[in-house]
């Protein structure tokens, strides 16, 4: 049993993925070739939004919108604890400060509530100037951006929508992408629409922030590429990797419907998984469940292992807890919901090629 299967999805594109990786070949513009801009082109499509903009991976997805608005030293982004470390990384390179925000039991999404009480308490203290919202939508679920938007535009701030793990996710007719000043998802292999590398990918509507991204992912430069007009970086897309997506975009809306399927079958025997708000629909990046305990999920993980079936554990240490982010000065208590998910959560196998008897024994397991 695979927690994540990519060799049987591989082989069902190998063939046009061969054809368009020998195309590359011959043409030779491996780096921001054609095939980058014709997955630019589809996946702002896909998502309903004007700008797509592909770059070196997600990480860097989430950095060049913070450089475009120039936040800094001073500056306060608001974000969650409980997710991979870039989010609270791509803050801290640029000299700005994470501000952690508690995120529900129930979804493990940012808090909207604790989240207008950090900005509140950011503003009366006068250390730091609050800039930008970064919620997570975790294991494909997006989080709750009506509020989060409202709370935004109360304060003024710019959010930027952590899609890494949701992309081909809704909330009723709106697509992953669409919400917040911008979006960024991530194409690592493990996501529901992964390369066989890094890359990643923003998406706006806003014309000016879309040419502002663009230059920083090439060395800030816009109209020649030996002469850079603000700072940047190297965040350009392969032309293979893109290849890769544009194969695995063509079986994307099949997949999704499978891990629905895969989704639904775990709830039918689990009450103890992320719960999913009417209307929302999750990207099922990863299935997840909670148990009682640190010792009871280490007893369930143990008996997971004699069967030969496997677990992973996201997220172990919430990013607070975290001896890179000791500079913030965060206690161990200070957000308690991240820290009991943190010792608590357990992730099971989650691919759209899950066999039926192979959840069946996922649940026998859990059910002894």
């Amino acid at each position: 049993m695979e927690f994540l299967d990519l060799k049987t999805q591989q082989k069902r594109i190998r063939k046009p993925l061969e054809k368009r990786i020998n195309k590359i070949l011959d043409h030779g513009a491996y780096i921001m070739g054609p095939e980058v801009f014709e997955l630019e082109e589809k996946l702002a499509d896909y998502c309903d939004v004007k700008h797509a903009i592909s770059c070196s991976s997600g990480t860097d997805a989430l950095l060049i919108p913070l450089m475009a608005w120039g936040i800094g030293p001073g500056d306060a982004v608001f974000t969650t604890p409980f997710t991979y470390v870039a989010t609270a990384e791509v803050i801290s390179i640029l000299g700005a400060t994470p501000v952690f925000v508690d995120v529900y039991e129930s979804t493990y999404n940012i808090d909207c509530e604790k989240l207008e009480a950090e900005i509140s308490k950011v503003i009366d203290e006068g250390k730091l100037k609050p800039k930008a919202i970064i919620p997570v939508d975790l294991f494909g679920l997006p989080a709750r951006y009506r509020l989060i938007n409202k709370i935004a535009k109360k304060y003024n701030l710019k959010v930027i929508e952590d899609a890494a793990q949701s992309f081909g996710g809704s909330i009723r007719d709106k697509k992953v992408g669409t919400f917040g000043d911008i979006a960024a998802t991530s194409f690592y292999p493990a996501k529901p629409l992964g390369c066989y590398g890094d890359g990643g990918a923003i998406f706006t509507n806003d014309d000016s922030l879309a040419e502002e991204c663009k230059a920083i992912r090439i060395h800030g430069t816009k109209t020649d590429r030996y002469n850079s007009e603000r700072i940047g970086l190297n965040g350009r897309f392969d032309s293979i990797q893109a290849a890769v997506v544009l194969e695995k975009l063509t079986i994307f809306d099949e997949e999704l419907e499978r891990r629905n399927i895969i989704d639904a079958s775990y709830r039918k025997y689990l009450n103890n998984a992320q719960y999913h708000p009417e209307g929302y629909q999750s990207a099922h990046a990863l299935f997840s469940i909670t148990m009682g305990s640190k010792n009871k999920r280490d007893e369930l993980i143990k008996r997971f292992t004699s069967k030969n079936i496997p677990t992973v554990i996201y997220y172990k240490f919430p990013i607070h807890m975290m001896k890179a982010f000791d500079f913030l000065g965060y206690e161990d208590n200070d957000l308690p919901i991240s820290k009991k998910l943190s010792q608590t959560i357990v992730s099971l196998p989650m691919h759209p090629y899950l066999a039926k008897n192979d959840i069946h024994k996922i649940i026998e397991t859990i059910k002894k």
